[in-house]
């Protein structure tokens, strides 16, 4: 189920925002000091070309202890991504989201582009883990 789902999924929408994913990681490495976050593009933009089986979590959460991105340093950069590239990667996944909602079947699609929007406001952090 998960292999049609994300076949259905990179056809109908999760290409083009894998994509812009990497492109806003391109952007990030040519600026030299956004290399952390390009790093970060790069990894959730694999995750948004198939993003069905896995999810995204706090490495907080997984690891039971803070590291240099899950505390103050993380939430820094953090608000640095928002203002830069968040709030435009989290525009494009919700405006997908809508258009995926328009069918039935449509729905679950949705609902993905949905946590991808918030997952896109605030990345640093984060790692994609296997359900």
């Amino acid at each position: 189920m998960r292999a049609i789902g994300n076949l259905l999924w990179f056809i109908f929408g999760g290409f083009l925002m894998g994509l812009a994913w990497w492109l806003f990681g391109i952007l990030a490495f040519v600026t030299i000091i956004g290399i952390p976050w390009g790093k970060a593009c790069f990894v959730i933009g694999q995750f948004t070309f198939l993003p069905f089986g896995r999810e995204a979590i706090s490495r907080k959460d997984l690891n039971q202890k803070d590291d240099i991105g899950t505390g103050l340093l993380g939430l820094l950069g953090n608000i640095i991504w928002f203002i830069f590239a968040g709030a435009w990667l989290a525009i494009g996944h919700i405006v997908s989201a809508l258009a995926c909602f328009i069918t039935i079947i449509g729905i679950p699609f949705g609902i993905q582009h949905l946590k991808l929007a918030v997952l896109a406001l605030a990345p640093i952090g984060k790692t994609i883990v296997t359900k």
